[in-house]
């Protein structure tokens, strides 16, 4: 496995390889790497020749007030994971990936403003230029994104799409505790009796995927028995959005009239901002 930190030798040895006949696969992280990527990581292995996993913590994502400067990150540990796995280890500088006059932004509007797009402003506007800037670094074939994610996942998409980049974009399901919860690397945060409420998010969402399979198609009826199963956990301190959204706009329904809506939620526990969805297929 082989570290690299350079934009310009990425991209020379991407090219080298993708000319010799190889597919890349790539997995984009923050570091902190914990099972959900590694499920990617192996996805990735599994279909690719080439493997490339990068590992920034991407400063244009965060609003002001954010967790950047706190946000975990454990380079060391990371490394030890990926050996075996990952032919490369992508570890651009801050300074190569944003020069100081850098001034270039990519914004995918529509699927960017609902969901957490309300409560992070900015952020999917940091998550497609730096995604789109490692694009064309890596030149991957296959990029791997979790459905946790899922707002993230479907901008990547569009992104793909509308700037007719040449590779495919997978995404893989979501990796959870035995308890439910969603593997994040801000679980690091959570306290003890956190952690032991945080389950709260994914057990609502299941709430409401058995009254959509129950034949509720009221997403009003839907969202509130959501909230009330997490208004049953006192450490759920604030409930920024639970509810029903079309699964391709990302659109807040009223009425449920399509057979896939995905059920979306983003909670604060202890000082914790926690995301989670459903995505429930085959409604009659």
């Amino acid at each position: 496995m082989e570290t690299i930190r350079q934009p310009r030798v990425m991209r020379e040895i991407a090219i080298k390889e993708k000319k010799n006949g190889k597919s890349i696969g790539f997995v984009p992280t923050m570091g902190a790497l914990h099972e959900g990527h590694m499920s990617l990581v192996r996805t990735a292995r599994a279909e690719n020749d080439i493997v490339v996993a990068s590992i920034f913590v991407n400063p244009t994502q965060f609003s002001p007030g954010e967790d950047f400067a706190c946000y975990p990150r454990s380079l060391s540990d990371d490394l030890e994971k990926l050996e075996g796995l990952a032919d490369f280890v992508f570890l651009p500088e801050k300074e190569n990936m944003y020069p100081p006059d850098f001034s270039t932004r990519v914004e995918v509007e529509g699927l960017s403003e609902n969901m957490c797009g309300r409560f992070r402003p900015g952020h999917f506007r940091g998550v497609a230029t730096v995604v789109l800037k490692l694009f064309n670094m890596v030149q991957p074939s296959r990029a791997y994104f979790g459905q946790k994610d899922y707002q993230q996942s479907a901008v990547i998409k569009k992104l793909v799409r509308d700037l007719d980049l040449t590779l495919e974009v997978l995404v893989c399901p979501t990796v959870r505790e035995s308890d439910g919860l969603a593997l994040s690397s801000r679980n690091s945060y959570l306290q003890p009796e956190e952690r032991n409420a945080a389950p709260a998010l994914y057990r609502a969402l299941q709430s409401g995927a058995k009254a959509l399979k129950d034949g509720q198609r009221d997403a009003g009826l839907v969202g509130g028995i959501m909230r009330q199963s997490l208004s049953e956990e006192p450490l759920v301190r604030q409930v920024q959005y639970i509810a029903a959204f079309d699964a391709d706009t990302l659109e807040e329904l009223e009425i449920i009239k399509k057979n896939s809506v995905v059920l979306a939620g983003a909670v604060i526990v202890g000082t914790t901002r926690l995301i989670d969805n459903l995505l429930v297929n085959d409604l009659k």
